[in-house]
């Protein structure tokens, strides 16, 4: 079965063959040396002054940031489960909230925000996703984070790049919390949140807020290679792993293929009559609108051994969203869009013709040369 969900992203063989090596206990100097490793690595990736590592989902990671960077009034941009989430956290920390609400194909305006910060001198912190991935949309964080800083500049920026890093490069200029999940781009299990920050996050985190998600203490403890709570030592192992690996393609490299492959997979599916669902799609997915979803992602999984996700809410059974996260051979992206064009063919839907592989393997080869 190849799994092409949008999260979680299969676990290289290599990542798994690290991961089974003989526990180390997290208090050592030897897990110590790991973890400095890891923390180096994961400050390039996110490019940005701090980083901490939180055994937790991506969730943990929102909440921790809402936690401790948000003290007045927060802004959450809602195009998605996720955008959601966020108002969500807010509504039970008791935290004031300003929400702009948009279609899940739509991405944030930049003036939609600029009227809001005017319009709410107290808002203190900026809650969006780079990739809602509840659609595959990509809003324009770095435009909005630019013009919040213009009209703010203390206002901190928190962005859900659990979709996004290691999928494409993210100007984090004007950003200042940087959040992502193990089992996403970094093809890990779940259970490992990571948030990249700006020195002025944390200056304003200061002594922090909270216990366990106290960002402060762990910034403290991570400074010294090791974490205020119990480590996810088994995650942190494998992430040194899955940099060796995307280290051996190169991260430009890995960025490029991501492209190549999710621009291809949209012309593919275009060429054979679907429409893509976000005005504005993120690299890490490929969203289709098709009324008639569910029985194509049934015959996909059961018929010809593709496992991808459909849609949650008012889109279930109305789209399908296809992984291009990750270190994916592009021989499976082929696949995948072949395997479609054949389900089309067995539900009367269109013959097969080869074309969804024809324009796949042009667009690709286009893209990546």
């Amino acid at each position: 079965m190849l799994l092409f969900t949008p999260g979680p992203t299969p676990v290289p063989e290599s990542v798994r063959q690290a991961m089974a090596t003989p526990t180390l206990h997290h208090r050592t100097p030897e897990f110590e040396a790991i973890f400095k490793e890891a923390r180096e690595r994961l400050l390039k990736l996110f490019g940005m002054d701090e980083c901490v590592m939180i055994a937790s989902s991506g969730t943990g990671a929102m909440q921790a940031c809402m936690l401790n960077l948000c003290k007045t009034k927060a802004l959450t941009v809602n195009a998605g489960k996720f955008g959601e989430r966020f108002g969500k956290i807010a509504d039970a920390m008791g935290r004031d909230k300003v929400e702009l609400s948009y279609e899940w194909n739509t991405p944030c305006s930049v003036t939609d925000v600029e009227n809001a910060l005017h319009e709410n001198a107290d808002i203190d912190a900026i809650f969006i996703q780079v990739c809602e991935s509840a659609g595959g949309l990509r809003h324009p964080v770095e435009a909005i984070a630019k013009r919040a800083k213009e009209i703010n500049p203390d206002i901190m920026i928190v962005a859900d790049g659990i979709t996004a890093v290691g999928v494409e490069p993210i100007d984090v200029s004007n950003i200042d919390a940087l959040v992502t999940g193990s089992q996403k781009a970094l093809m890990l299990p779940p259970g490992l949140a990571m948030i990249g920050l700006s020195n002025a996050a944390v200056e304003k985190i200061g002594s922090g807020t909270d216990y366990y998600f106290n960002i402060a203490t762990e910034i403290k403890k991570q400074q010294q290679n090791t974490t205020a709570w119990t480590a996810a030592t088994t995650l942190i192992i494998g992430l040194n792993a899955i940099f060796d690996a995307i280290d051996e393609e190169g991260i430009d490299a890995l960025y490029a293929n991501t492209a190549a492959r999710a621009a291809a997979t949209q012309a593919a599916l275009e060429a054979i009559g679907f429409s893509m669902y976000p005005q504005t799609p993120a690299p890490s997915m490929s969203t289709v609108f098709d009324e008639d979803a569910e029985p194509i992602r049934k015959l996909l999984k059961t018929k010809y051994g593709v496992n991808m996700a459909g849609g949650q809410d008012h889109l279930k059974g109305k789209i399908f969203r296809i992984n291009q996260m990750g270190l994916i051979p592009v021989y499976e992206s082929a696949w995948v869009v072949n395997a479609i064009e054949l389900a089309l063919a067995d539900l009367g839907r269109r013959a097969f013709d080869g074309t969804a592989s024809r324009v796949f393997n042009e667009t690709y080869f286009k893209k990546s040369n």
